[in-house]
């Protein structure tokens, strides 16, 4: 035992030293959290107070109520003249909105007999031009969309009314939802995309350390010094493991604390819930974490002794790292089978967005997953332990 403690002294000196490759390794934990608090207070800005929407409306004297009811909701015609439209064709009207430098992307077209049908009670004609494939026109032609079906809605109903029937009869099925969500178990759908950021942090931490106490010191002919001392391969497959593993959990804790801080200066109570990274939250995933730290130090070095260079581990790892990515995104945004609950990464994931929503812990998934992390690791060791033995893996032959 004194030998591995004293290997591993030497493995967290040694990482000390190269202070730049370590920081690397941790600026994920100390930076995600800031970022995506930062993403989000720019979300609900806009979800709560969404900017005016500037679009071209051709001929908008035709229906001056329609204009002045997208107006109260933000959707505003920009400082352009009015466009007088004779061909009513679609490649007239792709022509005039290329004309357009600053409102080109959306252009509403009111027909020129708009008034006579809305009067004889008919259905009067808009017309929407823009260009759907565009990503960044998709919300604003959708939120244009809802807006001209609200006010088509209103519009509907005053002619029941003045018809003498009741709006309701078109209405047979009044649907009631009781929303049985808490504030807190609203807020455990954001914090599961944070619990796939803090477990991911756990391979990332620890993954600079990795390479360079494998790969990088078969480069620097240190791992056969290493091995020339009274010191088994066991002894120190389990030195590295610890101090790669220390490292990884180093990175949870940063993730976590910053997490907890910088969480509270996100407005989450204007969209009705609340996030709270609590004191038992951050407990049972630093419990949950350790296996998953383990496993990803065993999985890290193996792949780092696996490849016969610093440059080619780092691309290995980076392929390898895909797979307890996948899991934890699938566990996230709940687009897997029931069968990840029980797996590595996937199971800890849900077993801990479960006790965020306010639910009973799943105690068995837990332990299934847990067990079944600490046997990929237990492999893994072994079979690290197992390579160091051949000179081809230790001289990188």
């Amino acid at each position: 035992m004194n030998k591995i403690i004293t290997m591993v002294r030497k493995e967290l000196i040694d990482a000390a030293r190269d202070k730049r490759s370590v920081m690397a390794g941790l600026y994920y934990a100390i930076g995600t959290p800031l970022i995506m608090c930062g993403l989000f207070m720019v979300l609900i800005g806009q979800l709560t107070s969404p900017d005016d929407l500037k679009i071209t409306i051709t001929n908008p004297d035709n229906a001056p109520d329609l204009v002045r009811f997208l107006s109260n909701k933000g959707i505003t015609q920009g400082n352009i003249k009015e466009a007088d439209v004779k061909d009513s064709t679609a490649k007239a009207l792709t022509e005039k909105v290329s004309d357009t430098q600053d409102l080109k992307a959306i252009e509403m077209i009111i027909s020129t007999d708009y008034a006579a049908q809305m009067n004889q009670g008919k259905g009067a004609e808009i017309t929407i031009v823009a260009d759907n494939s565009d990503e960044k026109l998709q919300n604003s032609i959708r939120r244009l969309e809802r807006q001209l079906q609200a006010y088509s809605t209103e519009m509907g109903s005053l002619r029941l009314i003045a018809r003498g029937i009741d709006p309701r009869v078109m209405q047979p099925l009044k649907v009631n939802i009781h929303d049985q969500a808490t504030t807190d178990s609203k807020g455990g759908m954001i914090l599961g995309i944070a619990i796939f950021t803090m477990i991911y942090s756990v391979f990332i931490s620890g993954m600079n350390l990795a390479i360079d106490t494998s790969a990088g010191e078969r480069e620097r002919n240190s791992l056969a010094l290493l091995l020339s001392h009274p010191l088994t391969t066991r002894q120190l497959v389990l030195s590295k493991i610890i101090a790669v593993s220390l490292f990884a959990l180093l990175g949870l804790v940063l993730i976590l604390l910053v997490s907890k801080i910088a969480y509270t200066f996100v407005p989450w109570q204007e969209l009705g819930f609340s996030v709270n990274i609590t004191s038992e939250f951050m407990a049972l995933m630093l419990v949950v974490g350790i296996p998953v730290a383990l496993m990803a130090a065993c999985l890290q070095l193996f792949v780092s002794f696996m490849a016969k260079s610093f440059k080619e581990a780092q691309s290995y790892l980076t392929i390898v790292l895909f797979v307890p990515l996948a899991l934890s995104m699938a566990a996230s945004y709940n687009i897997a089978p029931d069968m990840l609950q029980w797996l590595p990464v996937s199971g800890q994931q849900q077993a801990l967005m479960d006790f965020i929503k306010g639910k009973d812990l799943p105690m068995l998934q837990l332990l299934v997953s847990t067990l079944s992390t600490l046997a990929i690791a237990v492999l893994l060791a072994f079979g690290m332990e197992r390579s160091l033995k051949s000179e081809k893996v230790i001289f990188g032959l």
